[in-house]
């Protein structure tokens, strides 16, 4: 017994509201005083597995199956609890020595939730078959067994099934939801996410939904309550975190992570935690992945995340991570890779030894896409000849999906000549694959970079850059910074200035509204075409025109200077003051005023921004070059010398 009533009521009254974590501190007291107590042992059990802190109740249950063995009850949650921590052999062994008719339907469903943890699929089918079958938890099991085969209609209709007998769940209706995204019915799904975020809302007004933004990240956790977790809003704001980003509308992902009820990030779940750290990629991927490496450490984690990791690892260049991290979770290689991932994967890892032996690996990976896209589109062919729109249907998609696992085999077999300048063999790569991909954005895309980096294949270029852009033309800051920075160039090789200050003009109103609306954003695009512009006419020797495109896009200091931007653009300043002193170029005595005057304003304002790497601070004694503001002054003293 607990040493007071009032401390009983106090208990109780704690986990009627609740409030576990409050419970469990004042249980954990009496505990130190009487660790052997049933009332204790059993309400911190209690309190913790419903905080979802499956370890700690584990031990709790051991204790209560020590100490009171013939209390049949505390087998059966021991056996709970340790299926809820992944402990799913002991959970088995568990539920099997429970000989107890009062729990024969439980013990059931727990093995079943075992054969299913362990995708025995099978086995977990022969034991639904022995209970009841309009049982509600019969009718989800056999839904999830459904889901996890790729019955995804079947599955719905089984979820579905269990609302009508049991009345709306938010959980089950979540289920509902994540079938309708697997089929790709995103409207359908978004519908379902909305229902369940409004009751949410009502229901829980003290989850704060939409709390936090951008601008107001410190805000009170909810912890992981019950409500919470009843509500089913931490998987909803996932799923339409999925949608979008599927879709393509990566700000719209992030804002619906940033509407899903605050937590700390140690107390976010790992299907939060793998959301947050991939939508953040491209701000920043440091901690993106380290996110990743976390959850593979710390099992159980989504099954995307070593699949997403390796990826990203490739993408950021770090191909020697990758092979780490591949060598290292060996185990999980054909468990959770295809096939073809895994031998894309491990012709990347030879592309660091053998780039001849890596294009091989390629090229019959990408013999075997190809052939499956050729046997695709007869059967899209024969289906439009038969007119049987559900196989048109079947095979677009099926095609859609193979198409997205050739691209990234063809761009590392393109990569390979990119890398080596050999751009006219990458356009032959491109040119030979237009059949399949010619309506491919990212083809498009890179089949104009190499157009572009050609350096006489500007008519050319502008034919894929325009599209793009035009496509944007209502919204240019969602183009690539870089498409917009070409196609100015492409425009200006091409003798249509016109077209380029038009384009140029539209950029810079866009940024001028933006940064009205967003004070506080940082805004590069307009700044990366000008320095790209500027690059370019310096590199034709019109200095006087390239240099003060460059210090333009400097403009305004206290948001475009920064160690990047500074970085392209002090390398025109050192090529101008070499052709100076080369006396191989003159320029107007003006534009030396102007540029001192900027070396005066990047001497102000970057006086607090590095200009080098970590590493190359490291090989730095001295701190002040590690600013841009020395570097200024540095240059500024140059040029000043270059006058006299």
């Amino acid at each position: 017994m607990l040493e007071s009533d009032s401390y009983t009521v106090k208990v109780y009254s704690l986990i009627r509201d609740q409030m576990y974590a409050d419970a469990v501190e004042i249980l954990q007291v009496e505990l130190e005083t009487h660790p052997h107590s049933r009332a204790a042992l059993s309400l911190q059990g209690f309190c913790l597995y419903h905080m979802q802190d499956f370890s700690r109740a584990v031990y709790m249950y051991h204790q209560l199956c020590r100490s009171y063995p013939d209390v049949r009850e505390y087998h059966m949650y021991l056996a709970q609890a340790m299926y809820k921590d992944g402990q799913y052999e002991a959970a088995s062994r568990k539920a099997s020595q429970l000989d107890d008719e009062r729990f024969a339907s439980r013990i059931n469903l727990l093995h079943a939730a075992v054969y299913y943890e362990q995708d025995d699929l099978k086995a977990t089918r022969s034991i639904l078959e022995r209970c009841v079958a309009q049982d509600p938890t019969t009718l989800v099991f056999e839904g999830a067994i459904a889901y996890k085969e790729g019955d995804f209609q079947h599955a719905r209709n089984k979820f579905s099934d269990a609302i009508q007998v049991l009345g709306y769940h938010a959980d089950l209706a979540y289920n509902v939801a994540l079938c309708l995204f697997k089929q790709q019915q995103y409207g359908n799904a978004m519908r379902q996410i909305a229902e369940i975020i409004e009751k949410g809302v009502c229901e829980h007004p003290e989850l704060s939904v939409g709390s936090k933004n951008e601008t107001n990240l410190e805000v009170v956790s909810v912890r992981n309550s019950a409500s919470l977790r009843s509500s089913a809003l931490v998987e909803a704001f996932n799923l339409k975190a999925a949608i979008e980003f599927e879709m393509k509308n990566t700000q719209g992902a992030r804002d619906a992570l940033l509407d899903m009820p605050p937590r700390q990030e140690e107390e976010l779940d790992p299907v939060s935690l793998h959301n947050i750290g991939l939508i953040n990629m491209d701000k920043d991927p440091n901690s993106g992945l380290k996110k990743l490496n976390f959850l593979l450490q710390n099992p159980p984690f989504p099954v995307e995340t070593f699949s997403n990791l390796l990826i990203l690892y490739i993408k950021h260049g770090f191909h020697d991570l990758m092979a780490d991290v591949l060598a290292e979770n060996a185990h999980l290689t054909f468990q959770l890779l295809s096939r073809d991932l895994y031998d894309f994967m491990d012709a990347t890892v030879t592309l660091q030894s053998s780039p001849e032996e890596a294009y091989r690996k390629y090229d019959e990976l990408a013999t075997k896409h190809i052939d499956r896209l050729r046997k695709l589109t007869k059967r899209i062919q024969d289906a439009r000849l038969a007119q049987n729109n559900d196989e048109i249907k079947v095979s677009l998609k099926a095609y859609d999906q193979v198409l997205e696992e050739f691209l990234p085999v063809l761009m590392a077999q393109a990569h390979i000549f990119w890398e080596r300048g050999n751009y006219s063999q990458v356009e032959k790569i491109f040119r030979q694959t237009a059949e399949f991909c010619s309506e491919h954005e990212a083809w498009k895309l890179n089949v104009a970079h190499v157009f572009f980096l050609q350096g006489q294949k500007y008519e050319q270029a502008i034919q894929y850059y325009e599209p793009i852009v035009k496509k944007h033309e209502r919204n240019l800051l969602q183009v690539q910074a870089i498409v917009l920075a070409n196609l100015c160039v492409c425009y200006v090789m091409n003798t249509d200035n016109e077209k380029a200050e038009e384009l140029l003009r539209s950029l810079e109103r866009e940024e001028e509204e933006e940064s009205i609306r967003e004070p506080q954003k940082q805004l590069f695009h307009l700044c990366i075409v000008n320095l790209v512009i500027g690059t370019l006419y310096c590199s034709k020797n019109n200095y006087d025109f390239g240099i003060c495109r460059v210090m333009k896009s400097m403009e305004p200091y206290h948001r475009k200077l920064g160690a990047d931007t500074w970085y392209y653009a002090k390398r025109c300043f050192v090529g101008l003051a070499l052709t100076l002193a080369k006396q191989m170029t003159t320029i107007r005595d003006s534009t030396i005023d102007e540029i001192l005057e900027f070396f005066d304003h990047v001497d102000q304002h970057g006086k607090h921004i590095r200009a080098s790497t970590e590493s190359e601070d490291r090989k730095n004694d001295s701190a002040n070059s590690h600013t841009i503001s020395f570097e200024a002054r540095m240059l500024k003293r140059v040029f000043l010398q270059l006058r006299l």
